[in-house]
């Protein structure tokens, strides 16, 4: 089976491709479809799913002229509590099982920057595979080609049958704050995600970002 994912900015074409000759069957569900095949997440080895999405994005970002980004771990860990929260819930939304925001959950891990925006995903699919389908909605687009963000959190969670809940809150730290806890930076809902995305829905207090997307 082959498998392709596209992720195009600008001038820019990123091409995963995945290749197996005489590879296993793809099982079908009740209705003909294709059933979700479990990405193993737990597999990939310390730092690495972060890091290369952080890779993906930044290369999707040079091509539109906007500056790199960095891991943060205060937003990696605010990210880490809404994936959860939302497994938990078992509902893809921007907002806590306590009614936590965004905002009040970048406060409560001590995040001293700006908070920018926060994406979100509830799929069987991989990093890059997430990315890809962020990149095609136009609101989500522009938060993560925003030229104002800095730095980046993102943290899932799996559940026992595969089900990924993915959480990516980005922000604009302070000068030489942004790695904090990361080390060095490596360049390079259903099924529908939701954004907190650019101006348009309704703002968060206190941010310059706002709710919206599709849930």
């Amino acid at each position: 089976m082959d498998r392709r994912t596209l992720l195009i900015a600008g001038g820019a074409t990123l091409l995963v491709a995945g290749c197996s000759v005489g590879g296993p069957t793809v099982q079908l569900g009740p209705d003909g479809k294709p059933l979700p095949q479990v990405y193993p997440i737990a597999e990939q080895g310390s730092g690495v799913v972060e890091y290369r999405f952080l890779d993906s994005l930044n290369t999707l970002r040079q091509a539109r002229g906007a500056p790199p980004v960095v891991l943060n771990a205060a937003l990696n860990a605010a990210a880490a509590t809404h994936a959860r929260d939302m497994a938990v819930q078992n509902r893809p939304w921007h907002f806590g099982s306590d009614g936590s925001s965004p905002l009040l959950r970048v406060q409560r891990v001590g995040y001293t920057g700006t908070l920018l925006g926060e994406l979100i995903s509830e799929t069987y699919e991989t990093e890059i595979e997430t990315l890809s389908v962020w990149m095609q909605s136009p609101d989500q687009r522009q938060v993560l080609l925003d030229p104002r963000m800095t730095e980046i959190g993102l943290s899932w969670y799996q559940e026992s049958n595969g089900k990924i809940w993915w959480t990516l809150v980005t922000g604009a730290g302070l000068p030489g704050a942004a790695m904090a806890g990361m080390g060095a930076p490596a360049f390079g809902v259903a099924p529908a995600p939701g954004a907190f995305a650019p101006a348009g829905a309704g703002i968060e207090p206190g941010t310059g970002a706002v709710i919206g997307g599709t849930l």
